[in-house]
């Protein structure tokens, strides 16, 4: 894998088993006889379990397409109604307990919180150079698992103490979302204290990511005057806008100045299991993002046509706004603008709009294999420019607002869009927060945040149709967690 490598050793695979079918992770003494006291005996050991902690990241694929499709930037797509069913109930506000793309966010992060748990329980086993900064990655990984929890299901049970074994399931109950995030903040703010600044390996963690994620943590908790603090090192770091907006999602892109922290896939080794599609290294969400039967001799690839933009999200953007472009992939105006390509598709997609994901739009050659399970393109978590808007947010929203350094980070992620200084804000009070809320959509359009977004600043319900307020600001709980493991479900499911 480029950079940082999550194949997993044997030992490793052993330890941590296969995937779970419960919140709990597999107990791998089950079936096998090798356990810490047999593997955790050396510093490379330790490297390598916490690098199995950063795998099931790459399992939460589908979470930005979820972040966009229950929201006003996307419809779920498909070849047809009965396509990708979990994310056309996500789409038309009908979801039901036993959604498949819920389920395995909630399996896939419980899996790394289980991971994270089991090196947390044999911390003290030995001493080696530099165990404490690899902690402060468990530690990150744990938070972002827990966030990724907490966003989408509220009340989530919570447990850091030891790895949990099958026959722990109905021992805990849904700790309240005060408390998951009080967990969230201490995890980050240890991980502060010990991560370096720059990481040798890159998508490992870093102290700035750590701020960065801590900031959007306090941001979604109103905790401005914190997130202010916490974000201005990363706001004021060593990071920099890309001069082109283009530039940043293409593979030539990937882990450049404006990466804060990015999930790292691969398409060195070919994944063929399409009974577990997004559990190999590729990024399964870039081919659901491709023209179906696209054909031509376009840089494109093919794909499946989900989360396609709508046509309200494409007016949105201002005349001489670069990142339209950047952002929608106009399959028809495209074709027409490329004759030479000769440029065809055979069906329409389902809730057909016109628009494609350009960001992560398949690319002919970033994939191998079985090509549709094993594109390269990483996940862009967080950029230089969230950071820049999520710290022109809290200033603005702070106990003493701070209008003159929230304009002058809003109108960085401006003048790059734009190319010029002519689109600056001016405004200040309510009016500048609108337009920092309005440049979030704009520039992390199909990067998975709107949904998130208008939840937390209250909008959802008059920005989102069919969304029921009290109800739809959190997913459901998964039919089988009920089931299985005795938990509570969400309010109206």
């Amino acid at each position: 894998m480029k950079n940082l490598q999550f194949i997993i050793s044997m030992s490793a695979l052993l330890l941590f088993g296969a995937g779970c079918t419960k919140f709990v992770a597999y107990d791998p003494q089950e079936d096998y006889q090798i356990t810490a006291n047999d593997y955790l005996k050396t510093a490379d050991d330790f490297n390598k379990m916490a690098i199995g902690v950063y795998s099931p990241l790459q399992w939460l694929y589908a979470n930005p397409v979820i972040g966009d499709v229950a929201s006003d930037n996307a419809v779920s797509g498909g070849e047809n109604a009965t396509d990708v069913v979990g994310l056309q109930q996500i789409d038309d506000y009908q979801t039901n307990p036993n959604n498949f793309y819920l389920s395995e966010a909630w399996k896939s992060c419980y899996e790394g919180i289980n991971r994270a748990n089991y090196l947390h329980e044999n911390k003290a086993k030995i001493d080696f150079a530099g165990k404490e900064a690899l902690y402060g990655e468990v530690y990150f990984l744990r938070a972002y698992y827990y966030f990724e929890l907490v966003r989408m299901f509220g009340d989530v049970p919570l447990f850091v103490e030891k790895r949990l074994t099958a026959s722990d399931s109905r021992k805990f109950t849904r700790a309240p979302k005060a408390d998951v995030y009080k967990q969230i903040e201490l995890d980050l703010n240890n991980a502060i204290k010990v991560l370096p600044a720059v990481n040798t390996q890159k998508g490992r963690v870093t102290k700035f990511a750590a701020h960065a994620l801590l900031g959007k943590v306090f941001l979604y908790q109103n905790k401005f005057d914190a997130a202010a603090a916490i974000l201005e090192p990363v706001a004021n770091g060593p990071f920099q806008l890309a001069t082109n907006f283009g530039d940043i999602f293409l593979q030539s892109g990937e882990n450049g100045s404006e990466s804060v922290f990015e999930i790292q896939y691969s398409n060195i080794s070919p994944f063929y299991d399409w009974s577990n599609p997004g559990r190999g290294q590729g990024n399964l969400a870039v081919q659901m993002c491709g023209v179906r039967n696209l054909a031509g001799t376009s840089p494109y690839g093919q794909g499946w046509s989900i989360n396609l933009p709508t046509k309200e999200l494409a007016s949105a953007f201002a005349a001489g706004d670069k990142r339209k472009a950047v952002t929608i992939l106009d399959i028809e105006a495209y074709k027409t603008a490329n004759p030479a390509f000769n440029i065809s598709y055979l069906v329409a997609p389902y809730k057909n709009t016109g628009l494609y994901n350009q960001k992560y739009h398949p690319r002919k050659g970033e994939t191998s294999g079985q090509v549709e399970l094993n594109y390269l393109n990483n996940y862009r978590t967080i950029r230089y420019a969230d950071v820049l808007l999520m710290a022109a947010e809290a200033n603005n929203r702070a106990t003493t607002p701070n209008d003159t350094k929230a304009q002058g980070y809003l109108n960085k992620v401006r003048e790059r869009a734009f190319g010029n200084k002519l689109q600056n804000i001016t405004s200040t009070g309510a009016t500048l927060k609108q337009a920092i809320w309005d440049e979030r959509r704009l520039e992390l359009a199909m990067e998975g945040d709107r949904f998130f977004d208008l939840v937390r600043t209250g909008l959802a319900a008059t920005k989102i149709t069919n969304f029921k307020a009290n109800k739809n600001e959190v997913f459901p709980i998964p039919q089988q967690e009920v089931d299985i493991s005795g938990l509570t479900q969400n309010l109206g499911y």
